[in-house]
């Protein structure tokens, strides 16, 4: 299900948000190489801030983990002409 992996619901699940623990979203912009997205949001906790970065993927949806870079492959059966 595609609200499964909203940015908000996200949020929600890594930091539980509540009244006294707010979530303030810290920065949102794009990867330089690669305009990939990405969010990162602070919640203050008792023990101090906690601050996760979460990134868009090719997919839609946002994870906790930056989506994987192309790599320049080589094949054996490349053709030279």
């Amino acid at each position: 299900m595609r609200a499964e992996k909203s940015l908000r619901l996200l949020i929600e699940k890594w930091l539980s948000p509540t009244l006294a623990t707010p979530i303030r979203v810290m920065r949102f912009s794009h990867t330089r190489h690669n305009v990939r997205r990405y969010v990162r949001v602070e919640a203050q906790q008792a023990e101090g801030a906690v601050a996760l970065f979460f990134f868009r993927h090719d997919d839609g949806f946002w994870y906790v983990f930056p989506p994987e870079t192309a790599r320049l492959t080589i094949s054996p059966y490349a053709h030279v002409g």
